[in-house]
Parts: structure tokens; C-alpha cells; sequence
């Protein structure tokens, strides 16, 4: 398959998500793909070949075009629920002295870049009643969800809705969170972004942009209500306390988390003007992030404002629980001291933090995006003893939000050890069992694995991301149901630079080190931290950690009990558990650490170890600067060499290093390097040669990538080069467009050019029903060809109309001519004559091909 577009119709509505559909040819990434208003089709622009009869559709690492093998990794005996751990000295789920006031506005609609249709500017407003002065403000932006609903109907998804239908409400499902903090003493206000979730599927990161552009809208709205314009404010935000702009809290659930990231992103440092739809002055602050399941495709966390990260369970969307990288990818990035939490609830699915996500408590149809399968999940159906019900999430949910404001903008340290890793719980969450790790705050690096680390006595530097399993830290074929701290970037596989240590046993007693590359300074801290790694549904996994000196003198600290998480073939739940043991005695510079199973035989994985204060430090020093990279399109002339350089663009102070991963889309070719940035450099030289010649092509496409090393946030962090196609259409033609063959010969349709192409020409047919007559059937033509091009079995024998078939031209870059053909078999039934009516689907920049093909296969 070369250049044009692909197209899948999946057998049933697949329900809209946040987790991104895309297509794959074998372990490449082909792109994301745009979903059609039906909500079963999908289409990407293909710019380079991809190989037939291997290609796969996926979302957040699962499949979708088949029903995954069960049994493929088979969990042991699920535990009991895990232990209740010690309550926290402050329960932030009490409801607060206000009562609050509820109301709405709708505010004239908005014109974002790239989005054909304006966005709404409609939100609920929740609000303590009499409280005096200005109060904090926490803003809650929804994820990607179904826009639009008809009683029990299945309507098209798109924006503006249909005549007849309605937009669901989902700004309207965290009322429940909005009241606790309302009662706090927080105006709070839930935002819509259904013309976002409309139009967002060709922005290569999923719409963060035009979020981040739509919550800094509203906040610019609040800031001037705040100050000269209340008297023209909606009713509900003249009735509610003024808000104070310099205290706000941002809560994002999956892709409105990556959308708050965003936009605390943008409050510190400006996008670029030509991507963003807010061009106004920053008059906010924002003191911290609360986010729910949230997708990051661009791992491009903001390390200088803290956050705190839900990653659920039994997430059935964002199955990878990509939003870890909120918390890992911002590990060595700035010197900021910001907290940067992870929140692992055992048994919360995605939906269900939002009311109106939630069947039994919505206006529009729901679902629990958590499907078992074919059979129940013993960890996350209905009913376990692990799952949590709907309320109890919700509960959970908005105590944990709660948390956060108190943190981050209320400034109450008592609140850190429900969030930072210390291992307490908030009452007020219920039944629900929550973990929860950290980097940042008082923590000094003792050990952040890289290849410079030391190992010995059943330990082993391992690759996070890679195919290669005697590097691989987990197995490589089992990676969709392992992501969590192995998601790749962008689908980069191997991805360099991301480490772990892998550690086995198979006898008690024998100490494993660790040693970084420098001995390290401990003094001040009082505990040694670790993030450890046990497998799922293990149980009393002890280690005796003790710490090694400059001198060689061993000084044991303590020890540590780990048991793995709730988990099945259908969970993410190789995740790292926060460890600590005290370091009194322990010297003040530190060689190693050495730790010493007193378990039979195992496994972990270590991904780091920290001194560690109790406190809440300040953020830190002077914001990062900031990388965003754009698209440059040219035209590639008919001879010659040009040299384009790629847009990158560095605004900001300070200097740092980045990493940046570059692929010729055409070929499929790429290279991955660090590039570092002095103070006061203004871009990042990344030179494209182009060839001109005198033979049609598609758009070739150059894409870059950027992901921070040191020093930097990256805001825009894929663009690239787009080359143009100036050459004439080559002038495509079918000797026939109608054929008539006989059961059991080919039907074969024979296309030519006038001139050969640079890369050749590839489209393809689908079967629709023919207008009379009986139509060719599944079992009429040749079975293996029928499974290879559709992806799906022969049996039950049905109309080709009704199947997943597509038939498919390829005419090579080397001659001037190609065939499509669809190949018969004779079989015993009288049968009338059947034909086949092909429509091609429209490709976006490929040669003109004709509208419908048909043919006869006769039986008589």
C-alpha cells in the first residue's frame, strides 16, 4: 500500500473516547485516525506504505478490530482487597460551614484555530452562599465523550449537533466535587467543550491547544469579572463571591487533563499566536493541577506547577494510564521543587468520576467503559470485591480533588501525606483504596536509574521502551497490557533514555546493589524513599534495605513489605509503590544501596530512590523555557536540491536539553538525538533536503518530535515538513469500469497512467449494495482472499456490502499500470447472477479514479 487514505468500519458503534484511534502496520504507528459522525468509521491520510494484512487499530493499547485472546496472560488468584492503611491527620472530604449556590451562563461562541466551527463558551457555575472576600477558584474542563444524544437514539457525533438533538452536558457531571469545594469556600466552575471534542481529531495532540486556548478564554472572563466588569457579568457569577485570580486550581478529566496541563503551560509561557485562540493578558495564577485519567500524548508534563494525577483501575479508555507520565516525565527537568503525585485507585473506572458519564445518573445514554470481555474480570466487573460503584468513585473522587486545593492553594502541608507517597488515606473516600507516589517536594536524587548505574547480585539495567527482550524490563509482546511507566513517546519503539532496574531472586538473603554513578549527599533527609515495581495479585514481597558508604560500611535502615496490585489480562497494574525506611544511622554520603529479599524467589523492578523530608517546599526557581515546533509547507520544485529548515522555535530564558525524534514519513525511516540549548538561542537548526523532479507524488511528510531532557517545556511538540506535489495528475483510467465473468474466474479491472509516478498510486474500493439484483456474498469469493483484505472470517456467509471488505489498487512507482481483482469460486448452488458495486473512497491529495466500478458473475 502506498499514498492516499485508509478507512475501517468497525461492526459495531465504537463509543467516543479520549484515548486516541489509531491505525498500525505491524509495530509502526501509522497516525490518528479521523472518526466519522456514524461512530464505526475511521480514516487516515496515509503518506508513505504500509504493509497489506498487517494492519491493526488500537486505543490507548488495546485492539480494536478484534476481541482480544483470552487467556494470553493469565493472572494469578486475585488477593484480597488491599490492606487499609492509616488515616491522614486531615480529612478533606468533610463538607465545609457555606451552603452553595448553583447556576449556569452561555456566552456567545468562540472561533479557534484549525476548527472549522465555533466552540460554545457554557459553563455551571457552583459557589459558597455568604462567604466574605475573594475566594479561590477551582475550573473543571470534561474529557472526550459522545457530544451528542436523542432519548435512547443512536444520533450522528457531530458538531453543531443535529437538528433534534441535544448536546450532553457533561460540564454538568463533577456537581458532586463542586459542592465540597463550594462548601470550602471555592467558586467553582465546570466548563463545556463539546465543539472541541467535535473537531479535535486532526490536531496531532488530540486538541490540547484549543482546550488550553478555551480555559484561558473563561479565565480571562473570571478575571475581568473579578474587577471593573462584574456589573456585566451573568447573574450566578454576580451572586457569587469574587473570585480571586491569583489562587486557581485546575481539574482536567482525560483529555481535559492534557487540556489544564496545557493551559498552565500557556498562563506561564505563550504559544505560538498561530496556534492558539487567546491572545490576551495572563491575569491567573495557577497554583496546581488535579487531574483525572488524562491522556499526555506528548509527555510534556509542566514540571513547575504541582499536580496531582487519578489513574484508575479499571480504566477501559485510557487503558495504558498514559497520565503516569505526568509524574515521571517531569523526574531531572527543572529545579523546581514542585510535588508532582500519582493517585492509583483500585477499582475506579474511567466514566464514572463524571455523573453524567454515568448510566442510572445521566440525561444521554452511558456506559461503563470498563467491558470485561467474553467473560467476568475478577478484578474490575461489577460486583468484586475490589470494584467500586459508581457513588463510592464519584465520593472518592471529589475527596481527592479537595485534597489538592487544599494543597496546592490553600497552602495546608497536613493534607501531603494523603498525596506525596507517605501512605495515608482521607476517611472521607470510603471503601476506595488508594495508593499514591511522588517526585518532587523535599526530596533530594539518591538513585534515578540510568545506564550509568551500578548493579550487581540479581540486578540489571533494563529498557522501558524497546522490541529487544533481553533489554526489555518487562516483556515486549505483553506491552499492551503493561504501559503505565512503559508507555512509549508517540509510539517510539525503542524509545532511548528510559531506564529501570530489573531485580530477581530465586533465594532469600542475597543482597542486590545499586550504586549510582557518584556517591550522594543524604544529609537532611530523614527517610529513604523508593518507587518499587511488584508484579500483580503477589503477595509479602519483603526487602532489607540498608545503605552502603564511601567507607564501604553497610549500614542497615530497615525494612519494606510490597503486594502487588489487583490485576487481570485487562489492567494496567505493574505500577510503583512508594517504600520508605528511615536513614538514621545511615552516613551522610552515600555509595549504594543494597536490597536483600526475604522472600524465596521473585521479581521487581526499581525505578528510583530519593532522601526524603516531610514538608512542602515552594516551587522553586524561574519558570523553564519553553520549545514548540511547527510545520513549514513548500513546494518541491521539478530539479534540484533546497534546504528547508524544519520550524522550531524556543521563547523564554535559560537553556537546556532536548530530545528530538525525526522520521521521513515516506520511508518510515527515523533517528532520535539530544540537542542542547545555550541561554538566549532562539531556535533549533533541523535541515530537510528536498529533490525536485518531474514525477507526481503525494504530499511527502517530515515530522518531527520534542520531548524534554533537561531545562525545558515543550508546548507544540510535533510538526515537521510537509512537501507538496507541483507535477501534473498522471491520468488515471479503467479499460472498463462494468465486467461480466463467469463463477469462478476473476473479475479484474485494469487501470493505466500516462506517466509514471515518484512513489506510485494507491487507492481503494468499498462494496456498497447494488441498486438491483442479488449482490456477491462472502462465501462466493475466494476464501483466503476474503480474509486477508477484510480482517474477518468468511462464515457466516453475507452480502460483501456487509462486511469489513475493501478492495485495493497499487500501482508501482516503476510502471504505468495496475489491477484490482476480485477472485470467484464455483460452487454447487443454483443461484441467480450476483454482481459487486465498488465506490472509491475519495483520498485527500491523490489522483482523480473513477466513482464506481462494477461487475457480474454470472451462473448460468
Amino acid at each position: 500500500m502506498t499514498d492516499g487514505e485508509l478507512t475501517w468500519r468497525s461492526g459495531q458503534r465504537v463509543p467516543m473516547g479520549d484515548a486516541a484511534v489509531e491505525f498500525w502496520s505491524g509495530d509502526k504507528r501509522l497516525g490518528r485516525a479521523r472518526p466519522h459522525p456514524d461512530g464505526r468509521t475511521f480514516s487516515l491520510d496515509l503518506a508513505g506504505p504500509a504493509r497489506l494484512g498487517d494492519l491493526t487499530v488500537r486505543a490507548g493499547g488495546r485492539r480494536l478490530d478484534q476481541v482480544p485472546p483470552r487467556g494470553a496472560r493469565r493472572p494469578a488468584p486475585v488477593p484480597a482487597v488491599p490492606a487499609t492503611p492509616l488515616a491522614g491527620a486531615v480529612d478533606p472530604g468533610i463538607a465545609g460551614p457555606y451552603r452553595h449556590i448553583t447556576g449556569e451562563y452561555d456566552l456567545p461562541a468562540v472561533k479557534l484555530p484549525d476548527f472549522p466551527e465555533r466552540v460554545e463558551m457554557r459553563a455551571v457555575v457552583v459557589a459558597p452562599q455568604g462567604a466574605s472576600g475573594s475566594r479561590p477558584l477551582a475550573l473543571f474542563l470534561h474529557g472526550r465523550h459522545a457530544l451528542c444524544y436523542r432519548a435512547d437514539e443512536a444520533v450522528p457525533q457531530q458538531w453543531p449537533c443535529p437538528a433534534g438533538t441535544d448536546p450532553i452536558p457533561s460540564h454538568r457531571g463533577y456537581l458532586h466535587a463542586q459542592q465540597l469545594l463550594a462548601s470550602q469556600g471555592y467558586v467553582t466552575v465546570s466548563i463545556s467543550a463539546n465543539g472541541i471534542n467535535g473537531q479535535d481529531w486532526e490536531p496531532e495532540d488530540g486538541g490540547a491547544q484549543a482546550r488550553s486556548s478555551l480555559v484561558r478564554r473563561h479565565l480571562a472572563k473570571w478575571a475581568g469579572w473579578a474587577a471593573a466588569g462584574r456589573a456585566g457579568a451573568p447573574a450566578i457569577v454576580r451572586a457569587a463571591p469574587r473570585a480571586d485570580l491569583s489562587r486557581v486550581l485546575l481539574v482536567g478529566h482525560s483529555r481535559g487533563g492534557e487540556g489544564v496541563s496545557r493551559a498552565a503551560m500557556d498562563s506561564l509561557t505563550a504559544p505560538p499566536a498561530a496556534v492558539d485562540g487567546y491572545h490576551g493578558r495572563v491575569r491567573w495564577t495557577v497554583r496546581g493541577m488535579l487531574l483525572i485519567g488524562p491522556t499526555i500524548f506528548g509527555q510534556n508534563p509542566v514540571p513547575d506547577v504541582p499536580s496531582v494525577t487519578i489513574l484508575p483501575g479499571c480504566d477501559g479508555d485510557v487503558l495504558d494510564l498514559q497520565g503516569q507520565m505526568f509524574v515521571d516525565e517531569t523526574r531531572g527537568i527543572s529545579g523546581s521543587r514542585a510535588l508532582h503525585s500519582a493517585l492509583y485507585v483500585v477499582g475506579a473506572n474511567h466514566n464514572f468520576f463524571n455523573s453524567e458519564w454515568t448510566p442510572g445518573q445521566s440525561v444521554a445514554p452511558s456506559i461503563d467503559d470498563f467491558i470485561p470481555g467474553d467473560e467476568p474480570d475478577p478484578v474490575c466487573s461489577p460486583g468484586t470485591a475490589t470494584r467500586l460503584t459508581a457513588t463510592q468513585q464519584q465520593t472518592a473522587g471529589a475527596t481527592y480533588i479537595a485534597a489538592a486545593a487544599r494543597l496546592f492553594v490553600g497552602g495546608d502541608d497536613r493534607i501531603r501525606p494523603l498525596l506525596d507517597g507517605s501512605g495515608r488515606r482521607a476517611p472521607s473516600a470510603g471503601p476506595a483504596r488508594v495508593l499514591s507516589h511522588a517526585l518532587g517536594g523535599n526530596r533530594t536524587p539518591l538513585i534515578t536509574v540510568d545506564a550509568s548505574t551500578r548493579v550487581s547480585g540479581g540486578a540489571r539495567i533494563c529498557d522501558q521502551v524497546t522490541d529487544d527482550a533481553q533489554r526489555s524490563c518487562l516483556d515486549p509482546a505483553e506491552r499492551d497490557a503493561l504501559m503505565a511507566h512503559f508507555v512509549p513517546f508517540r509510539w517510539t519503539v525503542p524509545e532511548p533514555g528510559r531506564y529501570a532496574a530489573a531485580l530477581s531472586w530465586s533465594t532469600a538473603g542475597s543482597p542486590i546493589r545499586l550504586a549510582p554513578a557518584r556517591p550522594v549527599t543524604v544529609a537532611g533527609a530523614r527517610d529513604l524513599t523508593l518507587r518499587v515495581i511488584v508484579p500483580p495479585n503477589t503477595t509479602g514481597s519483603r526487602f532489607d534495605v540498608a545503605v552502603v558508604g564511601t567507607d564501604g560500611r553497610r549500614s542497615r535502615l530497615g525494612g519494606v513489605r510490597l503486594d502487588g496490585l489487583p490485576g487481570s489480562d485487562r489492567t494496567t497494574s505493574y505500577w510503583a509503590q512508594e517504600v520508605r525506611v528511615p536513614l538514621k544511622g545511615a552516613p551522610a554520603r552515600v555509595a549504594a544501596i543494597e536490597l536483600t529479599p526475604r522472600t524465596a524467589g521473585g521479581r521487581a523492578w526499581l525505578l528510583d530512590a530519593w532522601g526524603w523530608r516531610p514538608g512542602t517546599p515552594d516551587d522553586g526557581p524561574d519558570h523553564l523555557p519553553r520549545l514548540d515546533i511547527g510545520t513549514l509547507q513548500v513546494q518541491e520544485g521539478d530539479s534540484g536540491t533546497t534546504t528547508y529548515d524544519v520550524p522550531v522555535t524556543v521563547t523564554g530564558r535559560g537553556g537546556g536539553a532536548v530530545r528530538l525524534f525525526y522520521s521521513d514519513d515516506a520511508t518510515f525511516t527515523s533517528r532520535s538525538w539530544l540537542a542542547t540549548v545555550r541561554p538566549g538561542q532562539r531556535s533549533i537548526r533541523v535541515p530537510v533536503e528536498v529533490v525536485g523532479d518531474g514525477l507526481w507524488n503525494y504530499t511527502e511528510g517530515h515530522t518531527l518530535a520534542a520531548k524534554a531532557e533537561r531545562g525545558f517545556m515543550i508546548g507544540s511538540y510535533s510538526g515537521g515538513l510537509a512537501v507538496l506535489n507541483d507535477d501534473p495528475d498522471p491520468g488515471v483510467s479503467v479499460e472498463s469500469t462494468g465486467l461480466r465473468v463467469a463463477e469462478g474466474e476473476t473479475l479484474t479491472w485494469r487501470f493505466t497512467t500516462t506517466t509514471p509516478t515518484e512513489a506510485g498510486i494507491f487507492g481503494y474500493a468499498l462494496p456498497q449494495a447494488p441498486a438491483t439484483g442479488a449482490e456477491l456474498s462472502s462465501t462466493d469469493v475466494d476464501p483466503e482472499w476474503f480474509t486477508y483484505q477484510a480482517w474477518e472470517p468468511v462464515e457466516p456467509s453475507r452480502p460483501l456490502s456487509q462486511t469489513w471488505l475493501a478492495v485495493y489498487l497499487s500501482i508501482p512507482p516503476d510502471v504505468t499500470s495496475g489491477e484490482m481483482t476480485i477472485p470467484t469460486i464455483t460452487d454447487s448452488v443454483a443461484e441467480p447472477d450476483e454482481s459487486v458495486e465498488l465506490h472509491f473512497s475519495d483520498t485527500s491529495d491523490g489522483p482523480v479514479l473513477p466513482d464506481v466500478l462494477t461487475g457480474v458473475v454470472s451462473n448460468g
